[in-house]
């Protein structure tokens, strides 16, 4: 292995673990504001109880995806300096604007989220979750719309063998931000609803039958049911936006080497494409159906891989399958979705046994998803870091293998010990499950006697002449 190709080993590894903790606080800061929402609506403690049994997990997940972003962000610098030198122009700003808005956001209302139920009024803590919610949302915007940059170009010059912006809105809505916001965005509410599903769905298998159990198990099975076809229509038209800026891509995530005259394009269901050979071997596929989903016309041709100079092509044997990871476990949830559908109509949705099991198995499903998704994304636009413009062979900074080498050995261990122990802990506040949440703490809730700032105004306490006294002043 060279140090280009352990570099971007190393990038995909700290991307692998940084992406899932994010993509679960985007979900769950969303459904957090809908507990509350509710709460406040209605008034029921059902919604409390699993509000506080969910703010939880989110702070952990919160602090696990902050952490694992640092790095990211230094191996900018570190391993890939020649980007940062010829893309900083552009790409510094935007991250930039992401800790403006997006953590300052959230590093002002994040305290009151979690530590001011008792602290303040209802309305301030409901805005304080609204304001973290809305920053996790501002935060994938800036990343989408910088990444997104890199796989579509424009509004930009390069003067000086540097990138320089001419035009900013043309350089964040660039003509692939929006079918990847909307499609990363939906992932996670995916995602987190498949994540909590599993959680209902565990505790039901167990015979911890509660309303808060059965509650966020429905509420996870209607999410599901909603959001798995509206991403299933989202991605086509993403793959429809990456056919038209990225024809190399597609064609190696069809593993299409080339085009016959006047003949379709057929879906390759099954195949190990072979990069060398140029050919697909052990190939299942069913004819027109390639032409029918990516030009939606029956007879219509895409470029093809040998369109392209070999050196320009992305590893097709890779975003093949990856692309199909993702495509198939979107098939099942979209199963699961419609099974649950099913039982609801039948009175029946917390009692079969299979279907609980089916949500417990998919409940690391929509990450996984995420994952495929990705790599089929960030390696099919490979060679390219910045798509047409820059090679990734040209960006990577000047250390050793051994150096690399090192540092992804150091970075394997101390992130699966980390992030392990992390992830250990919040699967055990997830098997503890929801709890009541008691309404009036010792020391007052909201409008109530709450604790005191000064020693003497808590006199009520001990006698009604220190009450009275109290109550006087």
């Amino acid at each position: 292995m060279d140090a280009l190709l352990l570099a971007r080993i190393q990038f995909g590894f700290t991307i692998s673990f940084h992406i899932i903790f994010p993509a679960i606080t985007i979900g769950l800061a969303s459904y957090l504001v809908v507990l509350e929402a509710l709460w406040l609506k209605t008034k029921r403690p059902i919604y409390r109880d699993l509000y506080h049994f969910w703010v939880k997990i989110f702070a952990v997940n919160f602090g696990m995806g902050v952490v694992s972003g640092l790095v990211m962000a230094y191996q900018f610098g570190t391993n890939w300096s020649y980007f940062s030198d010829f893309a900083g122009g552009i790409t510094g700003p935007l991250l930039a604007y992401e800790v403006l808005t997006a953590f300052f956001l959230e590093a002002g209302f994040l305290g009151v989220m979690l530590f001011g139920w008792r602290r303040v009024g209802p309305g301030l803590h409901f805005l304080s979750t609204v304001m973290v919610a809305l920053g996790t949302l501002m935060s994938a915007t800036w990343i989408l719309a910088s990444n997104s940059w890199m796989q579509t170009p424009t509004g930009f010059e390069i003067l000086d063998g540097r990138v320089v912006p001419v035009d900013w809105l043309a350089v964040i809505f660039n003509p692939s931000f929006p079918y990847r916001l909307a499609h990363m965005v939906v992932a996670a509410f995916l995602a987190t609803a498949l994540f909590v599903g599993a959680s209902g769905a565990w505790h039901l298998l167990r015979h911890n039958d509660t309303p808060a159990v059965r509650k966020m198990f429905s509420m996870a099975m209607w999410m599901v049911l909603i959001v798995a076809p509206l991403q299933a229509f989202i991605g086509d038209q993403h793959g429809l936006n990456t056919l038209k800026h990225q024809p190399a891509k597609i064609a190696a995530i069809e593993a299409h080497w080339q085009n016959e005259p006047g003949a379709s394009v057929p879906l390759v269901l099954f195949a190990i494409p072979d990069m060398a050979e140029e050919r697909n071997r052990f190939q299942v596929a069913i004819p027109h159906l390639g032409s029918l989903i990516l030009t939606h016309s029956w007879d219509g041709q895409f470029p093809a891989l040998k369109d392209f100079p070999p050196q320009d092509r992305p590893n097709s044997l890779v975003v093949f399958w990856t692309f199909r990871v993702m495509v198939g476990l979107g098939l099942l949830m979209i199963a699961l979705g419609v099974a649950a559908a099913w039982r609801r109509r039948k009175g029946t949705l917390y009692q079969p046994s299979w279907l609980l099991r089916f949500a417990v198995i998919m409940g690391p499903s929509g990450l996984l998803a995420i994952l495929a998704g990705w790599y089929t994304t960030e390696i099919g636009r490979q060679p390219w870091v910045v798509y047409n413009i820059m090679r990734t062979a040209d960006a990577v900074s000047p250390h050793s293998a051994t150096q690399l080498g090192i540092s992804l050995f150091l970075f394997v261990v101390v992130y699966f010990l980390v992030f392990g122990a992390g992830t250990v802990y919040m699967l055990r506040l997830v098997r503890r499950g929801p709890q009541p949440f008691g309404e009036t703490p010792p020391e007052g809730g909201p409008g109530e006697f709450r604790t005191p700032s000064r020693p003497f105004s808590a006199a009520d306490h001990y006698g009604d002449g220190g009450a009275a006294t109290s109550r006087e002043e």
